[in-house]
C-alpha cells in the first residue's frame, strides 16, 4: 500500500474551484445573517460602552436592552470595573395564519480597566430604559495634571 500525500494544492479545474469559493462566500453570508438575528435585529450580547473622563470621575454608559436589573451585576475589582449579566428574549406572533415564536438568551461579562481604585462608596449606578449609567469618582491621587504630548509631523 502506498501512503497518500496530504498536501493541499489548488485544483486543476478552475470551474470547480470557483464553485467552491462561491459556496464558501454564500455560507459566510448565511452565518453572518444568522448571527445578526432574525429580521435584522441584533442579538449580540456584549454591551456597547461609551466612556468619558472628567477631572474628578469616569462616566460610563452601557447599552443593555432586554437586561433586567436583577440579572445584572456591577462590581469593581482592584482597578477594573466588571459588568456581568444575562438576558433572554421571547417574541411571539400569532397574526394571520401562522404562529411564530423566537427565543434568544445568553450571558456576558465585560471588564473595563479604570487605571485607579475608586473612592469607597463613590459609585453611582442607574439602569433605565435599557441603558446602564455609571459615575465613578476618582480618588484625589488619580486627579492629576494632564500633560500634552507633541506629535511630530512626517
Amino acid at each position: 500500500m502506498s501512503k497518500k500525500n496530504n498536501t493541499r494544492e489548488a485544483p486543476a479545474d478552475p470551474v470547480g474551484w470557483a464553485l467552491i469559493q462561491s459556496f464558501q462566500a454564500e455560507l459566510s453570508r448565511m452565518v453572518d445573517r444568522f448571527n445578526s438575528g432574525a429580521f435584522g435585529g441584533d442579538h449580540k450580547l456584549m454591551p456597547v460602552l461609551d466612556i468619558a473622563e472628567t477631572e474628578d470621575a469616569v462616566e460610563i454608559t452601557a447599552e443593555m436592552p432586554g437586561v433586567k436589573s436583577e440579572d445584572l451585576e456591577v462590581s469593581i475589582s482592584d482597578e477594573t470595573l466588571v459588568l456581568k449579566g444575562q438576558k433572554s428574549d421571547t417574541r411571539e406572533d400569532r397574526s394571520k395564519d401562522w404562529h411564530h415564536v423566537e427565543r434568544s438568551f445568553g450571558s456576558f461579562r465585560r471588564h473595563v480597566p479604570l487605571g485607579f481604585a475608586p473612592k469607597d462608596g463613590k459609585v453611582d449606578a442607574k439602569l433605565e430604559g435599557g441603558v446602564l449609567t455609571l459615575r465613578i469618582a476618582k480618588p484625589a491621587d488619580a486627579v492629576g495634571t494632564v500633560r500634552k504630548i507633541a506629535i511630530a509631523r512626517a
